[in-house]
């Protein structure tokens, strides 16, 4: 796998990968244009969008698809710099007829202690919790 970024002005970069484009910008008080999303952003997007497609998959296979299905990422910084993720809670909305907790229970421990390697990646940096909402 490869990734690259381009400057394009200022502090924004066009980010790169597999022919997917990404902007990236700082927030306009650290000199940035607040034009694209922020790296660390992206890392909790990368996170939320590893574990929900997972999930979406073993929940397909149990025959379980589901009407609506979200995973929100919420991370809390450290104080001082470098600012790093000190928490990370992810949140799986899920929505449908079929849909029991013990499901997406089982599908969600599968993703977080198993498949979901930006989980691995980030688990022995920073703690990650999560919650099940069903709809």
């Amino acid at each position: 796998m490869k990734s690259r970024v381009d400057w394009k002005d200022g502090l924004l970069f066009q980010g790169e990968l597999e022919g997917f484009i990404v902007p990236m910008d700082a927030d306009e008080q650290f000199g940035g244009q607040g034009k694209g999303m922020k790296p660390k952003g992206l890392l909790l997007t990368a996170l939320a969008g590893c574990t929900a497609m997972d999930v979406m998959s073993m929940l397909r296979k149990m025959r379980t698809e589901p009407e609506s299905f979200s995973v929100e990422a919420d991370a809390e910084l450290s104080g001082t710099h470098p600012k790093v993720f000190t928490h990370i809670r992810l949140i799986y909305r899920v929505k449908g007829a079929l849909i029991t907790e013990e499901k997406v229970r089982h599908a969600v421990d599968l993703s977080q202690n198993q498949y979901c390697s930006v989980t691995a990646m980030l688990r022995p940096a920073v703690p990650i919790s999560w919650d099940i909402v069903i709809e």
